[in-house]
């Protein structure tokens, strides 16, 4: 074992992390899900997430046997939802092809929807004990400042260079520990702003360290100008107090959830209701606009609260539309602010917009 591991492993067994609600049973199952939940999320904001996750879909079979809007009602307010699709689909073959089992190996992991290299390799290291490297955000920073290593992660070179040293670096033996002993030190010590290095076990022999550079290492993707978009949006509610929601197409963002139908930028609202619904509008009222930040671009939603005069039949011959109501049983998997919107709105006004 090199001493880099060593180090990393003597001080995990003080200040790692013990008791995440998936290192209590740490099964295949529970360890692929918390890895594909803690993608690009703090484990503060998936801990919640994960228990209300596992209390409703227990095992792989239980997820697969689920209709995809549940499982999207679940993952709501997470993001990147092509995540929770690819759970989903990935469980449905597990479940009709691999007899209910996730695979124990990293080739084999890999075939599936929504698992890629460092992902497979976290899984079987840590259910499993198998060595492997992983290379998750945490873990090419801690690597990237220790070798000194330049140029940002999204390089073929660069990440390549990574995945060389994360591979010199993964021992034997303890490798569960291993693994999140690494991942802890990037979260906790090793943190992309003001990192504790004077708490790090690896300070010695660790390049940014030496020489004062850990501001600039790992180097930041390449800026760009952030695109601002914008979208009307109608909050459409019928004679019983529902409001319509539309399922948006699976590519693109908030794939296959459901939020408010969009309208183009010059049509007139009234004239939408004529043309879509059929039906005419009784009252009008624009709403305070809600600011949404994506990874790649920030987003102004502009609703427009239309009352009907009646429902309009005409939608419920469609199943990417339905009526919303809080008192649902079944709850649809809704975009975030559409969520908070409907909420605020709804608690506000008595359920009565």
């Amino acid at each position: 074992m090199d001493s880099f591991a060593e180090r990393l492993l003597i001080w995990f067994k003080q200040h790692g992390r013990h008791d995440l609600p998936w290192q209590r049973d740490p099964t295949p199952y529970l360890i692929w899900v918390s890895e594909i939940m803690l993608q690009q999320t703090q484990v503060t904001t998936v801990i919640p997430y994960f228990e209300r996750f596992m209390r409703r879909f227990p095992s792989v079979t239980a997820l697969a046997a689920a209709d995809l809007d549940e499982v999207l009602a679940h993952w709501s307010g997470l993001g990147y939802y092509a995540r929770a699709r690819n759970l989903h689909k990935a469980a449905s073959r597990i479940t009709a092809e691999l007899g209910g089992e996730l695979p124990a190996s990293v080739a084999e992991l890999v075939e599936l929807p929504g698992i890629g290299r460092s992902t497979a390799g976290a899984i079987v290291a840590l259910a499993h004990g198998v060595r492997a490297p992983i290379l998750d955000g945490n873990v090419k920073r801690v690597l990237a400042r220790y070798h000194g290593i330049q140029g940002w992660a999204g390089q073929a070179s660069v990440l390549n260079e990574l995945w060389q040293c994360a591979e010199a670096h993964t021992p034997d033996n303890d490798v569960g520990a291993y693994t999140q002993a690494i991942m802890d030190l990037g979260a906790t010590v090793c943190t992309r702003a003001r990192p504790s290095c004077e708490a790090c076990p690896l300070g010695e022999g660790c390049v940014a360290s030496r020489d004062g550079r850990q501001a600039e290492l790992p180097a930041p993707r390449p800026r760009r100008i952030r695109p601002q978009r914008s979208v009307r949006v109608l909050l459409v509610q019928d004679s019983e107090r529902g409001v319509l929601l539309e399922r948006r197409p699976v590519a693109g963002i908030w794939g296959g959830l459901f939020s408010l139908p969009e309208l183009a930028e010059h049509e007139d609202e009234h004239v939408w209701c004529d043309r879509v619904l059929n039906a005419r509008v009784s009252v009008q009222r624009n709403l305070p606009a809600i600011d949404h930040a994506f990874t790649h671009f920030d987003l102004t939603i502009a609703p427009t609260l239309l009352k009907l005069e009646a429902a309009p039949a005409v939608v419920m011959d469609r199943p990417d539309w339905l009526w919303y109501k809080p008192a649902m049983k079944s709850k649809p998997g809704l975009a975030a602010p559409i969520a908070a919107l409907l909420q605020s709105v709804y608690s506000s006004r008595g359920a009565s917009l």
